[in-house]
């Protein structure tokens, strides 16, 4: 007959490791974010950081991207729009990075306005320590601005 030579040895009641699975998974689930990164192209460099900040392992910031990588190669706003939504859509809150060049980006305006439209949590972030003038429609919408040595802790508690 086969078998194992009589030294077998039972995995036993897998239910509480399986248990213990589940909730670690759970865990990982509530506090990763699913993130749509709005900032002006100028930006793109210290967005690129962010991106980068986001993947390190050390790093308290956890999120998935879901934000636009390049930018779509069309000229037409209505498509562009309709893909950008597609990503907010897919994303469960919309970081927007503050600089200078911010309030002069018409897109970044439109992405906060259509993220609050599709009920998403949005929150501002910025390098360094002292805040750029926020834009309007980040002050109008009352939007938490956070350092970005802050970010991770506020998207866990978002």
């Amino acid at each position: 007959m086969g078998g194992g030579g009589g030294n077998s040895q039972s995995l036993g009641d897998t239910s509480k490791l399986e248990k213990k699975a589940k909730d670690l998974l759970l865990e990982a689930n509530r506090t990763r974010r699913n993130a749509f990164i709005s900032f002006a192209y100028e930006d793109i460099n210290e967005v690129t950081l962010l991106r980068g900040h986001a993947k390190n392992e050390r790093s308290d910031i956890d999120f998935a991207d879901w934000s636009v990588r390049e930018p779509f190669d069309s000229d037409r706003a209505d498509y562009i729009r309709r893909k950008i939504t597609e990503r907010i859509s897919q994303a469960s809150v919309t970081v927007v990075y503050l600089s200078e060049d911010t309030p002069k980006s018409s897109w970044v305006k439109w992405e906060v306005e259509k993220s609050l439209e599709l009920g998403k949590k949005v929150v501002a972030t910025y390098a360094g320590d002292i805040a750029p003038s926020a834009p309007d429609f980040v002050r109008s919408h009352d939007i938490k601005t956070v350092p970005w040595k802050e970010l991770g802790k506020t998207l866990k508690e978002l």
